[in-house]
């Protein structure tokens, strides 16, 4: 079953809970990671975008403090709302550029000398692109049967939304999803195809709520399992909408 749905719509800020999602067949998950910050020049290019490494952007692996910022997408109005602690909220009509450059420099003082700079937010809306960390990515699942036989073994909590999951699944027996690769699912009305298990990256090391490292999660991942896996990416074979209690199957 389908007991959360998460899109992050600026690739390494905090993530926005849904209750439903239409899922277009051979697209992405709807307005996640269409965003992106760049930390000095990445080299994206809207006229041949590529797949580029995280570490071309404002991202956790890089910034933990990144998990301050808080983000909010109006597609309606076409306004990014943006927030942190100790700062005036920002709202950011993304097809202004002063609008755009008030954002880039409102982030430069909240995040400070953790960035370099120049910040420079960039846009895949309308391209076949996302800001994934892999390009086959175009939908992440997340087993909480995996992250609470995690926890057992660690013997601390560990809060799902450290692995950015688009899809939090119930149901499933711990860690079946690491087979998952070339399986087909079934999403709610949609059918993906599973493409691999997730490799994890020090993004996993923050906490969500504190901005904080303070957990080595991938090194005691690999201690206890003997890998760095924590959940399936999967891709859309035939769209439709999926909805918080709707049921997962994978064969």
């Amino acid at each position: 079953m389908v007991t959360a749905l998460w899109r992050h719509p600026v690739k390494g800020f905090t993530p926005e809970p849904l209750a439903s999602a239409l899922l277009p067949t051979g697209g992405w998950f709807p307005g996640d990671r269409m965003f992106a910050v760049e930390d000095g020049p990445s080299g994206f290019d809207r006229a041949a975008p590529e797949h580029l490494p995280k570490q071309k952007f404002t991202v956790l692996m890089r910034t933990a403090e990144v998990a301050g910022v808080h983000t909010r997408w109006d597609e309606a109005a076409r306004t990014l709302h943006v927030a942190a602690a100790g700062h005036e909220d920002l709202a950011v009509a993304v097809d202004d550029a002063d609008s755009r450059v008030a954002f880039e420099r409102w982030l430069a003082v909240v995040l400070g000398d953790a960035v370099t700079g120049p910040l420079r937010l960039v846009s895949a809306e309308g391209l076949d692109h996302r800001f994934m960390d892999h390009p086959l990515g175009r939908i992440s699942l997340l087993n909480l049967a995996s992250v609470r036989d995690f926890e057992a073994r660690v013997g601390r909590p560990v809060d799902p939304r450290r692995f950015r999951a688009n899809v939090w699944v119930e149901g499933w027996p711990a860690w079946i999803e690491n087979d998952g690769a070339d399986r087909d699912l079934t999403l709610g009305e949609a059918r993906l195809r599973g493409v691999k298990p997730i490799v994890r990256c020090a993004a996993t090391h923050v906490d969500p709520d504190t901005a904080e490292r303070d957990f080595d999660l991938v090194p005691a991942l690999f201690e206890q399992y003997g890998h760095r896996w924590c959940g399936l990416y999967a891709t859309l074979a035939a769209g439709g909408t999926v909805r918080v209690g709707d049921r997962v199957e994978m064969t």
